[in-house]
């Protein structure tokens, strides 16, 4: 005989699974075989395929010709629907910033321990570009924009036990206004980023920018976003 508890842990095990498949696609830098995503849920292939055809019924991930599986279009359409207006508000200067520095440009938020990327726009006329994936997600403890949200935050109110060396560095993102880092993320990447300061009920965020080569004067690049945070904020705030 089932127990109760047994049929009703089942499903949500299963729905762990499948946001799981987004996180390890969201992940990737490719797209991934059936063999790689049951590998790393640590799951029979044969339960990874059936997580992969449900939420390819809901074209949330989609396969190419050789069976490979990468997001899908509609999660795009899904996500919009999160922090909507942050988001909408955030585009146009996000857009401007790219153009303007050459860079690509993006807004993060924190969510628990993590910082996530909400949106990105790559820079029109660059020769070469970061790529900045909305849905990345990295540990609030590396990158740029982590350094730049819990500038803004008391210590006790931090996600996260910090080493002295994040700590070091957030008392100097606090103190010159914008935040700094390298190779923390992505080997060879560098991240100029400044807290976006919203307040409730909106969560803690920043927008950055990423690029490979060094900035030439990182104070210009940082007040550039400022002056973006601040229209932003702005337009929130009526």
């Amino acid at each position: 005989m089932t127990d109760r508890s047994d049929r009703d842990a089942a499903p949500s095990q299963t729905l762990s699974r499948g946001i799981r498949v987004l996180e390890i696609l969201a992940d990737a830098r490719e797209a991934r075989s059936i063999d790689e995503i049951a590998r790393e849920l640590g799951v029979h292939r044969s339960i990874a395929y059936r997580l992969v055809r449900t939420l390819e019924s809901h074209r949330v991930v989609a396969r190419d010709a050789a069976g490979r599986v990468a997001l899908g279009a509609r999660l795009a359409a899904l996500a919009a629907g999160v922090a909507h207006d942050l988001q909408a508000e955030a585009l146009p200067e996000l857009t401007a910033v790219a153009n303007d520095l050459g860079m690509t440009c993006f807004l993060a938020v924190l969510d628990g321990d993590e910082c996530i990327t909400l949106a990105s726009v790559e820079p029109r006329h660059a020769v070469a570009s970061v790529a900045q994936r909305p849905g990345a997600r990295h540990s609030v403890s590396v990158g740029a924009p982590s350094k730049a949200i819990l500038s803004t935050l008391d210590p006790h109110e931090w996600p996260v036990d910090a080493p002295d060396s994040l700590r070091a560095d957030v008392a100097v993102a606090a103190e010159r206004g914008y935040a700094t880092s390298h190779d923390e993320v992505i080997p060879t990447v560098q991240a100029i980023a400044v807290p976006l300061r919203l307040g409730s009920p909106h969560r803690p965020a920043a927008i950055a920018v990423v690029h490979v080569a060094r900035a030439d004067d990182p104070d210009a690049v940082a007040e550039r976003l400022q002056r973006s945070a601040s229209v932003i904020r702005a337009a929130l705030h009526g």
